[in-house]
C-alpha cells in the first residue's frame, strides 16, 4: 500500500513538472509575439521623399555673353535671372543690360546669354523647352546621337561638334558652330534655322 501511494507522488510530481515547462513555454511565446509589435520598421520612404523635394528646388542654368564668369549655375527654383547674372560675377562693361529681363523666373537647363552693346543676331534668354518646342536642336548640350537627327550632320561632323565643345568650351552664338572642323559658312546656312544655343 505505502509502495503505491509513493509510485503515485511520483507520477504526480512528474505530471507537476511537465505542466510548468508547458505553462512557461505558453507564456514566454506570448511575450515575444506582443514585443515584435513594437519593433517600428526602417524609415526609408520618407528619406527617399525628403532626397527628391531637395532634388526639385534646384535649378541648372547655362550662363554666357558678357559677362564675368561663364558657366553653368545650380540656383535654388524661385530665383531670378538677376541671381544667375550676380552667380557669375555679374555684368562685364560693354554688356546691354538694357536687353535682359532680370526679374524672369529662372528654369531649369535655361540658357542666359547677355550681348554687348550693339550686337547683333542676340537671341536673348530661353529655357529648353521653348528650344524644343520651335524644333531647334541646341548645340551646347546636345549628344552625338541627337546632333545627327539635323539634316546635314552625320557622324563625323556630329563627333567634332561635341570634341569642339569638350575643348574649347560651350558655343557663345550659333555662327561659332563655322569654327569646327568641316563646317563652313554653306553648311552653317542650312543649319542657321535648326540650332540654337
Amino acid at each position: 500500500m505505502q509502495e503505491k501511494i509513493m509510485r503515485y507522488k511520483y507520477y504526480l510530481l512528474g505530471a507537476t513538472v511537465l505542466l510548468i515547462i508547458f505553462t512557461y513555454q505558453l507564456w514566454s511565446n506570448q511575450q515575444q509575439e506582443e514585443a515584435s509589435i513594437f519593433i517600428e520598421e526602417p524609415e526609408e520612404e520618407t528619406a527617399t521623399v525628403e532626397e527628391i523635394s531637395v532634388e526639385e528646388t534646384e535649378v541648372m542654368v547655362d550662363v554666357k555673353g558678357a559677362v564675368k564668369e561663364t558657366g553653368v549655375y545650380q540656383l535654388q527654383k524661385g530665383q531670378r535671372v538677376q541671381d544667375a547674372i550676380l552667380k557669375a560675377g555679374g555684368f562685364l562693361e560693354n554688356a546691354d543690360e538694357k536687353q535682359i529681363n532680370l526679374a524672369q523666373l529662372l528654369e531649369d537647363e535655361m540658357v542666359i546669354y547677355v550681348p554687348v552693346i550693339g550686337e547683333e543676331g542676340f537671341e536673348g534668354i530661353a529655357s529648353s523647352q521653348e528650344q524644343a518646342q520651335e524644333g531647334k536642336v541646341n548645340i551646347n548640350t546636345a549628344t552625338s546621337e541627337e546632333l545627327q537627327t539635323i539634316s546635314g550632320i552625320g557622324p563625323s561632323k556630329a563627333e567634332a561638334i561635341v570634341r569642339y565643345r569638350e575643348e574649347n568650351g560651350l558655343f557663345q552664338k550659333i555662327e561659332d558652330i563655322t569654327n569646327v572642323s568641316g563646317i563652313g559658312e554653306k553648311t552653317f546656312e542650312n543649319l542657321r534655322d535648326k540650332i540654337s544655343v
